[in-house]
């Protein structure tokens, strides 16, 4: 089959692999109909999270079903599905407590308790690094999906994958943002980065019952998508001063909700760089940093973006003082992505409205390009293999 296929940081290739073939019992094989570039593959394409080996990208993806092994119930050959990118065994400790991005068995090489950077993770990832399972990815002809009973959710055969695609990662991931602050209605959110994530954080804003909802970024043409599609107010930070705009617009207090859906890479100074070597650090801070001063005091900070480093200097005093509530991490998709389902089959909220290309799976070195580069006023990339 054919596969999108990392090498090494920068190189991503359309590549002639083996087909999968199922390997437990509980496995089905799918045949790929649409997948898309998630922002968190830019992390390994970039080499900020390291992967030694080649590997078959992707972790949002969906498909109809080839292959079933002979322990699952759930699922047949011919049923369409979406995939949810954390892989889940459905019982661990984990799993029953509805914290299925930590089970404790689909990484078995890798899990632990401490979270550091270079093992001792959680829960398998489809297409994310050896750290994470290695799983090969959905940027792919087919794909083999472990757990079948457990994650993958039927869709109507009267929706597009366009329309359901986004529920295997993106939208329930801008769903926990909003659902971890606990919205009781008439709250300010502020959503910093307005990319994919950030774009569904804004539309479960609305549908939770904020007031006003607020997009920061950086680049004038994801602001306008964010405000073409969801009614949002934006600032651009090379433009204004936001965390004293965000002051202004709610009397001096700050955002109720603050949301980090950009995560290490933001932009950075040439200074900002040089600290970040200097310390042995990923990235940068500096979106968090922005969000616990635009939110306001008591506020709450919830963060999907990215983090795979210590950083020098982390604010811990804003925060104690201010008494911030933070949440974050890997979204729990399995909570979630039966409600979403049905939010999208009933037409409470559209989620196509964000893609601004669709390419053929072939065209996935140039499709990484332009998303990684921001060219061509890329904001969300699908493709068709």
């Amino acid at each position: 089959m054919k596969a999108a296929v990392f090498h090494k940081p920068g190189d991503i290739s359309y590549d002639t692999v083996e087909d999968p073939r199922l390997e437990n019992p509980g496995d089905v094989i799918l045949k790929v109909t649409s997948t898309a570039i998630c922002g968190s593959d830019l992390h390994i394409l970039d080499g900020g999270i390291p992967q030694a080996e080649d590997m078959i990208m992707g972790h949002e993806f969906m498909g109809i079903v080839e292959e079933v092994g002979v322990n699952v119930k759930n699922l047949k050959k011919g049923d369409r599905v979406v995939v949810p990118f954390p892989i889940a065994c459905g019982h661990c400790f984990f799993c029953q407590h509805g914290a299925s991005p930590h089970c404790e068995n689909s990484n078995y090489e890798h899990y632990g308790p401490d979270g550091d950077l270079l093992d001792q993770k959680g829960a398998a990832l489809f297409g994310y690094t050896d750290l994470y399972g290695g799983y090969s990815g959905g940027q792919a002809e087919y794909v083999r999906v472990p757990y079948a009973d457990i994650s993958p959710r039927k869709v109507p055969d009267n929706m597009t994958d366009e329309q359901v695609l986004f529920l295997t990662d993106i939208f329930p991931t801008g769903w926990s943002a909003i659902d971890w602050a606990q919205l009781k209605g008439g709250e300010v959110v502020a959503i910093f980065g307005s990319g994919p994530v950030g774009l569904m954080a804004q539309k479960a804003a609305w549908i939770m019952g904020a007031s006003r909802v607020i997009a920061i970024d950086p680049l004038e043409y994801r602001l306008k998508r964010a405000r073409d599609v969801n009614k949002v107010e934006t600032l651009n930070p090379h433009e204004v001063d936001v965390v004293e705009a965000i002051r202004q617009m709610t009397g001096g207090r700050g955002a109720d909700v603050c949301v980090d859906a950009v995560g290490f890479e933001a932009e950075r100074s040439f200074m900002e760089k040089v600290k970040a070597t200097v310390n042995f650090e990923k990235g940068t801070v500096k979106v968090m940093e922005l969000c616990f001063r635009a939110v306001r005091r008591s506020g709450t900070v919830t963060v999907v973006g990215v983090y795979g480093t210590p950083y020098d200097n982390f604010p811990v005093h804003r925060m104690f003082d201010k008494g911030i509530t933070i949440k974050q991490g890997q979204a729990p998709v399995l909570n979630y992505i039966d409600h979403l389902i049905e939010l999208v089959t009933t037409e409470k909220v559209v989620l196509n409205d964000i893609i601004s290309h669709t390419l053929p799976l072939s065209d996935v070195s140039h499709a990484y390009d332009i998303f990684k580069n921001k060219e061509d006023d890329c904001v969300k990339v699908v493709l068709k293999p």
